[in-house]
């Protein structure tokens, strides 16, 4: 019998690297969660209570960067370059569809990026300057048709969210208003309030002071939330109809989601997606996410990515027939 010698183990036992080499699970390293707008923002509010509850369950932590610039494309273009090991996250919202749309980064919203988990969504509201007559959606739609074009609306910038959302209701409704963008959502709830425009559409964050004082009329919501038609609203504001309703085929939400670099381990991917859907159902992060008219919206795996399909090519075709282009 041939007595066994060193180096034939040494090869053996470097050959099942299996178990020796296995890599610790997800995660055993400080985790960077990149929100690709400013600080302060509707990303911010629901990125950083999620990171601060995933540190808490996790033991890691979870550094929220802001890399804000170019409508979130700067910051989504650092994170697609980035490896796909599940170090290195992206919370955004639905505003990364159109922005993908519009600007055609060097990033693409589905091949650059794996959709991991839905945080939340928040339905729009239609808001209408209290001295406008139209107090329905079906008062606001003949009066867009009796004067086509002759009614404004604001939005938060040409080629932003609000852009978008206001010309599908315009599409699906068969009217025509005419669009007056602002810089920023601010300055154009400040002219809804005083009448310098009179319809607007955009979420509550946007205008919760105006909503609760009174100064903007609230006559429908886009998309049903919280189990009602008003839901998102302030609990001292009456609920108000769909826009469905009134007879037109017509719902938008706003979401907000979390995104990795394309190309994730299935094992990690299935640990993240865990991991956020446990924090999502903690309470008191539901009641930080109503401050923004939000919910926590955890579904299953293949669903949010598509969410994101289905956003993508839905505003393709907004865009197409509004001939909405980038600033």
């Amino acid at each position: 019998m041939r007595p066994i010698t060193r180096r034939p183990l040494l090869a053996a036992l470097l050959a099942t690297p299996a178990i020796a080499r296995a890599q610790p699970a997800w995660p055993h390293r400080p985790v960077r969660v990149v929100v690709p707008f400013p600080p302060g923002g509707s990303n911010d509010v629901v990125a950083r209570p999620l990171a601060e509850r995933l540190q808490a369950r996790l033991g890691q932590p979870f550094v929220v960067e802001n890399r804000g610039g170019a409508g979130g494309a700067i910051g989504a273009g650092q994170v697609a370059q980035a490896p796909a090991d599940g170090y290195t996250l992206m919370v955004t919202s639905s505003s990364f569809a159109t922005t993908a749309i519009l600007q055609k980064p060097g990033w693409d919203a589905e091949a650059s990026f794996d959709a991991v988990a839905l945080l939340a969504r928040a339905p729009f509201f239609i808001m209408v300057n209290p001295t406008f007559p139209a107090r329905s959606v079906a008062e606001l739609v003949a009066l867009a048709k009796a004067r086509p074009g002759g009614i404004d609306y604001a939005s938060s910038g040409a080629g932003g969210i609000n852009h978008f959302i206001s010309e599908y209701f315009c599409q699906r409704a068969g009217i025509r208003m005419n669009h007056v963008p602002y810089r920023g959502t601010a300055p154009a709830v400040t002219d809804l309030v005083a009448g310098t425009i009179p319809v607007m559409i955009t979420t509550v964050a946007s205008a919760n002071a105006a909503i609760r004082d009174g100064r903007v009329r609230v006559i429908a919501a886009t998309a049903p939330m919280s189990g009602s038609g008003g839901g998102g609203l302030p609990p001292e504001v009456p609920p108000v109809p769909l826009v469905t309703e009134a007879g037109i085929d017509y719902e938008a939400a706003i979401w907000w989601g979390l995104l990795a670099p394309h190309g994730l381990p299935a094992g990690t991917r299935g640990a993240i997606h865990a991991a956020v859907g446990g924090a999502l159902g903690d309470a008191a992060l539901a009641r930080v996410y109503a401050a923004e008219g939000a919910t926590p919206s955890p579904v299953g795996p293949e669903a949010f990515p598509a969410i994101l399909k289905a956003d993508l090519a839905r505003w393709r075709e907004v865009a197409r027939i509004a001939d909405i282009r980038a600033e």
